[in-house]
């Protein structure tokens, strides 16, 4: 299966836009719509398509953030599948090679991101990759999770 995590473009933002969750999880992550327009007005989030062959499956938004404690953190910020392509293993399969880009990018010892408490689905596929709940809460209430990845430099 060849896959890829392409930038937006106008050449793919249509078929972006285009990706849809399943109606029982709308409350959970923005449209695509808004968080392009969200990365459109911050410069520091960076969405991508996920792609599968030449298909687009898939929609993720990262970035690097300063903390609070002067620290930056790295942070998948958004992460879907599309309703169509759910329950094929993509959303493993993709979480991995979001992991594997952001440390090679950002060469990173944690990566974080936030999700809703009854997001159920989610809370289990992220503790299946490592992340753990850290007491956190982001700015929209949402729970902050962090998983812990060795550096270029570790042996």
């Amino acid at each position: 299966m060849f896959t890829e995590i392409r930038d937006i473009t106008a050449l793919n933002k249509e078929n972006v836009l285009a990706l849809h969750i399943a109606a029982n999880q709308q409350d959970f992550i923005e449209t695509t719509q808004q968080c392009l327009d969200e990365a459109a007005s911050d410069q520091r989030f960076i969405p991508v398509g996920l792609y599968r062959e030449d298909t687009v499956v898939g929609f993720a938004m990262y970035g690097l953030f300063p903390h609070e404690d002067g620290s930056q953190r790295v942070w998948l910020d958004r992460f879907l599948i599309d309703e169509r392509y759910q329950h094929k293993g993509l959303g493993k399969y993709f979480l991995q090679q979001l992991i594997d880009f952001l440390q090679a990018t950002y060469n990173c010892e944690k990566i974080f991101l936030s999700v809703y408490d009854n997001n159920k689905v989610a809370i289990h596929l992220y503790q299946l990759f490592g992340f753990v709940f850290n007491g956190e809460l982001d700015e929209k209430g949402e729970k902050v999770m962090v998983r812990e990845v060795r550096t270029h430099d570790d042996h």
